[in-house]
């Protein structure tokens, strides 16, 4: 019989509260969400410039980033000497892609608790991979803390934009699992905020997310 592990969770000497005193706002998860080519990384990196120039401290985290490091792909991680890069690294699969987003949940979760606004930028497709961090969130921050953005934009204009090749190449059938193309992709069902990324620019779109963190009572009006 395997024994079982004694892990504990060892609550902060630092209080939340104490940690948003400092800061001046609250922390929370911004979690953005649409299509590859929808804007969501140019949208988020918009809404941390805007939130840095109030004085407010945000960080983003970033699909393609995250894949450099926490969630690297098997080929990537025997590039760094891994002992066991089969078993740790993430490809693009149903289940790999359910894990990346429960590994990047639980680092976005830490984050809010240190009073950082934690925005995340993932295609995320699965719905209950996007409820599952949802869930996590309400259990251990505040029942409001999980704030997720719909960047709305059809796969037709994605698909023109195509700023990093990806949908050329599921069509020429050199890509296989591409959201949008033979993957599935799940848009929220009653988001917090949704986003018109097909008909309005990226700095707008940006003012509205931050207009919203306003009205949610995350950040102070600006002064």
């Amino acid at each position: 019989m395997t024994e079982k592990p004694e892990v504990t969770w060892h609550d902060s000497v630092v209080p939340r509260e104490e940690r948003e005193r400092l800061t001046g706002h609250h922390g929370c998860i911004v979690w953005l969400t649409g299509l590859s080519g929808s804007g969501k990384s140019t949208i988020a990196n918009l809404v941390d410039q805007k939130l840095s120039a109030r004085g407010l401290h945000s960080f983003l985290l970033d699909g393609d980033n995250i894949r450099h490091g926490l969630n690297a792909t098997a080929e990537m991680l025997r590039d760094t000497g891994s002992a066991n890069p089969d078993r740790f690294g993430l490809g693009f699969a149903e289940e790999d892609r359910q894990e990346n987003i429960r590994r990047v949940g639980a680092v976005a979760q830490l984050f809010a608790s240190a009073g950082l606004l934690t925005l995340v930028a993932f295609v995320s497709p699965y719905r209950r991979d996007r409820d599952a961090v949802r869930k996590l969130v309400q259990e251990t921050l505040r029942e409001d803390d999980f704030i997720e953005v719909f960047v709305d934009a059809p796969l037709e204009i994605c698909e023109k934009r195509d700023p990093k090749g990806l949908y050329q190449r599921a069509r020429a059938g050199e890509l296989s699992g591409m959201t949008g193309i033979d993957a599935p992709y799940e848009p929220p069902e009653s988001p917090e905020i949704h986003l018109d990324a097909a008909n309005t620019s990226a700095d707008l779109l940006a003012d509205q997310v931050v207009e919203s963190l306003v009205r949610a009572g995350k950040i102070p009006a600006s002064q």
